[in-house]
């Protein structure tokens, strides 16, 4: 078995003593020139590999980032994973995901789990953490919280207008002439599905069309809720020309329901979604759909908090980012009666 080479071993190859090595190592303290590159040398002829938990007690930083996500199979999740590691990239700081399953339990293990190896910062990506237990946090380190807004946390959130951009989706429906419009919602204990819900009813009230609770399906953010609440639209024999989905993916199962019965999107029901992820300019047909910086909201986080890591005297505001609709070939002008 292979012995592993210290700091020791290193200061007699680079002849030089052990204190020169750590401080060489740790580049806490300058090193004159020359002793640091027999230092550098001496480290590459023996294959020396640095403990990283070592090197991050000297320095009083373990180099890494805790990023709480709900569900790592989630595509809008995926975009703002990879958005925090480009704006981590060539920082030295490596991101550390966990995940919550969007159960509270879960969450708070894995925050706790986080803390124990001494994260350097944390970025909570949506959940159901009270405002409490994220306010203990951010006392703790650096936090970013990302598509939430919390109470006594305004410096340190990061989300678009969830309200605006449900009401930019349906009132892009009824300026299409339709009225019988549909809506698949979230889950209602999420506040992002809440308010997109009160998007979707406010667009209506403008326009004086009334709200017929009958169309609005429960769904879970997943495809297969898209698909159910076709059949439970369908199987109740309401009439409906278009649909708006609480995000992509539940827009992705209601085109599949639709197809199944023989319907056809736009020719039959307008189809509208919500966080434009990158397959959805990919569907057939393309769907139109309310754009949601997800992968810009990871990189602005990452490099947020580096600043904060950097300079912890930085300024702390965080912008809510525009939110816009990307319209195109899932919609037309409704049907004439």
């Amino acid at each position: 078995m292979t012995r592993n080479v210290t700091i020791r071993d290193i200061a007699r190859e680079a002849g030089v003593s052990i204190s020169t090595v750590s401080r060489a190592l740790n580049g806490q303290v300058p090193v004159a020139p020359d002793k640091r590159q027999r230092v550098l040398d001496a480290t590459r002829r023996l294959g020396y590999e640095p403990n990283a938990a070592a090197q991050g007690l000297v320095r009083g930083r373990t180099m890494t980032v805790g990023v709480l996500t709900q569900d790592i199979a989630s595509p809008f999740y995926s975009e703002v994973s990879r958005g925090i590691d480009a704006g981590l990239a060539g920082s030295g700081y490596q991101p550390i995901f966990v995940n919550g399953h969007w159960e509270i339990q879960d969450e708070a293990a894995a925050i706790t789990a986080l803390t124990r190896r001494q994260v350097d910062a944390v970025i909570v990506l949506g959940g159901r953490l009270d405002a409490r237990q994220l306010r203990d946090l951010h006392a703790r380190v650096p936090l970013v919280v990302v598509g939430r807004q919390v109470p006594g946390l305004d410096d340190a959130c990061l989300s678009v207008d969830n309200v605006q951009g449900a009401f930019l989706a349906t009132t892009h429906l009824l300026q299409l002439g339709h009225r019988r419009i549909a809506h698949v919602a979230g889950i209602p204990s999420q506040r992002d599905a809440v308010d997109r819900l009160e998007g979707y009813r406010l667009a209506l009230a403008e326009a004086g069309v009334p709200f017929d609770p009958a169309l609005v399906f429960e769904g879970n953010f997943n495809e297969a809720s898209g698909i159910q609440a076709v059949e439970h639209w369908l199987g109740r024999a309401a009439h409906f020309s278009a649909v708006f989905a609480a995000n992509d993916q539940m827009a992705y199962g209601v085109g599949l329901g639709l197809y199944r019965r023989g319907m056809r999107v736009p020719e039959d029901v307008s189809l509208v979604g919500f966080d434009d992820l990158p397959a959805s300019q990919f569907t057939l047909p393309p769907l139109t759909t309310v754009h949601h910086p997800a992968r810009e909201m990871g990189e602005l986080a990452a490099r947020h908090l580096l600043a904060r890591l950097n300079d912890p005297g930085a300024p702390a505001e965080l912008p809510q980012l525009p939110i816009t609709l990307s319209v195109r070939e899932s919609v037309r002008f409704a049907r004439s009666p």
